[in-house]
């Protein structure tokens, strides 16, 4: 992992291959976006860090 200001490089956007990163102060489950294509990501706990998995996304319930 690549260190930069606050930020830790992470790994490469699942959709569109372009460098996503998350903040230092990153935590298990906070979601993070891709600044490229804009897919969400959920962040993993993992032993050396974060693994990213594809973000639940929750439609609008309008009362039905």
């Amino acid at each position: 992992m690549m260190k930069k200001e606050g930020w830790i490089e992470m790994t490469n956007c699942p959709e569109c291959d372009a460098k996503i990163t998350i903040p230092e102060d990153a935590v298990d489950d906070e979601i993070v976006t891709c600044a490229e294509c804009g897919a969400s990501f959920e962040l993993a706990k993992i032993s050396d860090g974060f693994e990213l998995k594809p973000a639940q996304t929750v439609g609008e319930d309008w009362g039905q």
